[in-house]
């Protein structure tokens, strides 16, 4: 039994989880400036998030991330799962970038020097759509390994059947 990915689906998964991992790893030991920088940041944007504590935000942000990048560098979890938990990841990245004021030229998607370091999470985006959409469709092999089988099974028959039939005459 094979494993639920491609090899072409094996580099965008690694770059992605790697990426990720190696973020929420750097983030399990925030201090109380970088917790509040960071939960701040988020709570500008989605007002819902004030009500969080700093610390208790930067922790689960930081296991959110871990798991994430373990879900992309994890082979065995399929390609639609890790598609569409890395899309709706970097849709909230990206949503910090389109929200946060100061963070795009005025009247464009274009970032300014500030919207830099998150305008470039956009590929996160591209890999997770890409991996989803190739996790939808479907990869199942023209022929099974059952059926190859029954298939050379019934040649090898034939082929007895005619190697008889050949001798005889």
């Amino acid at each position: 039994m094979g494993l639920p990915i491609t090899l072409s689906e094996i580099a965008p998964r690694i770059s992605a989880g790697a990426f990720i991992l190696n973020s929420g790893l750097g983030k399990r030991a925030a201090d109380d400036a970088a917790a509040a920088g960071m939960h701040g940041f988020a709570a500008g944007t989605y007002p819902f998030l004030k009500s969080v504590p700093p610390q208790q935000f930067a922790k689960a942000l930081s296991a959110s991330e871990i798991a994430l990048g373990a879900l992309l560098l994890t082979p065995f979890v399929p390609t639609a799962v890790a598609g569409a938990a890395l899309t709706a990841f970097s849709g909230g990245l990206l949503g910090l970038y389109l929200k946060t004021p100061g963070m795009r030229k005025p009247g464009s998607l274009a970032p300014t020097e500030a919207g830099l370091a998150i305008a470039k999470d956009s590929w996160l985006l591209g890999i997770g759509i890409g991996l989803f959409t190739r996790g939808l469709i479907e990869r199942k092999p023209r022929v099974t390994v059952k059926k190859a089988t029954k298939q050379a099974d019934k040649q090898a028959k034939q082929a007895a059947k005619e190697a008889r039939r050949a001798v005889r005459t």
